[in-house]
C-alpha cells in the first residue's frame, strides 16, 4: 500500500464530471477518480474549512464512529475492476473492514486525518505520472482550488 494525499477536486470538462486527484506522498504518481458532485463537495467544503450549518452525511459518520469510539485507522482504495475504484474503511482498534466508495472514504478521511492508501497494483493500472513540462498545469490546478467553492459541484 502506497500513501497518497489530497491534490483536490475540479469539474471535468466538458462532461461536467467532478473528480478528485490524489498524489503518492513518496512517489511521483497520481490518481484521478471520478466522482458524485455530492462527494466532490464534502471533500471541498473540508478541504476549504467550510462548515455547514448542519451536517453532511460525511460529519455524521465521522461523529457516530467518535461516539461508538471505534476510530477510522485508514482508507485503503484496494482494487479497480471495470474502470470503477473499491475502498475499504479500517476502523477501530480491531482492524475491521468496511466496504465503501473512494470518494465516501476520502471525505471521511480527510474529517478524521486518517491516511489514505492505495494498492500498488491500483496506482500501476490507474496512476499517472505528470511530466516536467506539465507540472505547471498542476500548479494551474491548485490555483483552480483556491478560487472555486463548493457551491461550483452542486449539480
Amino acid at each position: 500500500m502506497r500513501e497518497l494525499s489530497v491534490v483536490g477536486v475540479r469539474v471535468e470538462l466538458p462532461s461536467n464530471q467532478p473528480i478528485v486527484l490524489l498524489r503518492e506522498v513518496e512517489g511521483d504518481r497520481y490518481l484521478p477518480i471520478w466522482i458524485g458532485a455530492v462527494e466532490a463537495t464534502a471533500i471541498a467544503y473540508e478541504q476549504q474549512g467550510v462548515k455547514p450549518a448542519r451536517p453532511l452525511t460525511h460529519d455524521l459518520l465521522r461523529d457516530v464512529l467518535a461516539a461508538l469510539q471505534a476510530p477510522l485507522r485508514a482508507v485503503e482504495i484496494t482494487e479497480l475492476k471495470e474502470n470503477v475504484f473499491y475502498a475499504e474503511l479500517l476502523i477501530g482498534d480491531d482492524g475491521v473492514r468496511v466496504s465503501a466508495r473512494p470518494s465516501d472514504s476520502i471525505a471521511l478521511a480527510l474529517r478524521v486525518g486518517a491516511p489514505i492508501r492505495c494498492a500498488e497494483q491500483v496506482l500501476g493500472e490507474a496512476g499517472i505520472v505528470i511530466p516536467d513540462e506539465q507540472e505547471d498545469e498542476v500548479e494551474k490546478f491548485r490555483e483552480f482550488l483556491e478560487q472555486v467553492s463548493p457551491e461550483d459541484f452542486a449539480g
